[in-house]
């Protein structure tokens, strides 16, 4: 007779709020300077074509 063994797994979930927002700054970030660089070609480099 086999015995049957039950095991119940508890697993929290948790958000680090402190590593999500340095996250979110550094895309941030990225996109502004992404945007900046865009904004320089298209107002500075393209109208000397």
């Amino acid at each position: 007779m086999e015995e049957e063994k039950r095991v119940e797994v508890h697993r929290e979930e948790r958000t680090d709020s402190g590593m999500v927002g340095a996250t979110f700054i550094k895309y941030a970030a990225y996109l502004i300077i992404f945007f900046g660089v865009l904004w320089f070609l298209i107002s500075y480099v393209f109208p000397m074509f």
